[in-house]
């Protein structure tokens, strides 16, 4: 066994154990921790089947930016633990029955499209070849129009989001730029002169 194959086993090992731990954990912040270290161990994966543009974007933008949001979420809100841990022990066997059949389900479309004499390893490529320019290629060919599908999606729901965090309510402050734009200086702010006063014991010193 190369070196290559014995790191795929021991990431691969190591994503399904922080997979179980995100979902068996009780405590969310250590779960987020454990999604972290499944979405690094990953991106390892992903190295060793050289995608290492994938993996670059999934520890900047979910390692790097989202997780940290999620982090800073669990943190500010006070989570009822108790309300969270009643109903897992009661959903536990419809989980369990939920992710063995996804698993059956994968692997039967992974040995419907590749085939059996296909799960190899992948083979080497050049120097100057470019998984992120063949990403591309096949992103903006073949996928252009479900990229541009779920770019608009995404404008969407910006725009969506922005629509609903300012819109008026009642119960609710609400800053209008026009005013906030127009506002002077003597509306905001009044001078009030005032004669200087010598500090008491001045006089002596000087003296």
């Amino acid at each position: 066994m190369s070196i290559l194959q014995l790191s795929f086993y021991a990431f691969s090992v190591v994503l399904v154990f922080a997979a179980t731990m995100v979902v068996t954990i009780r405590n969310p912040v250590k779960s987020a921790l454990f999604l972290v270290l499944a979405f690094f161990s990953a991106a390892c994966i992903w190295i060793t089947l050289q995608a290492e543009f994938l993996a670059i974007v999934l520890v900047l933008v979910y390692v790097g930016a989202v997780m940290v949001l999620f982090l800073f979420v669990v943190m500010m809100l006070d989570i009822d633990l108790a309300r969270l841990q009643a109903g897992f022990t009661r959903y536990l066997p419809l989980g369990s029955l939920v992710a063995v059949l996804l698993v059956i389900e994968i692997a039967l479309v992974l040995y419907g499209s590749f085939g059996a004499d296909k799960f190899h390893n992948p083979p080497l490529q050049g120097a100057q070849y470019s998984n992120s320019k063949a990403l591309g290629v096949q992103l903006y060919t073949q996928y252009v129009y479900a990229f541009e599908i779920a770019a608009f999606i995404l404008l969407v729901a910006i725009i969506a989001a922005i629509a609903l965090t300012m819109r008026k309510r009642p119960d609710t402050k609400h800053n209008t730029p026009g005013e906030q734009v127009q506002v002077r200086r003597a509306d905001r702010l009044r001078i009030v002169p005032m004669k200087p006063e010598k500090p008491a014991g001045s006089e002596g010193a000087e003296s």
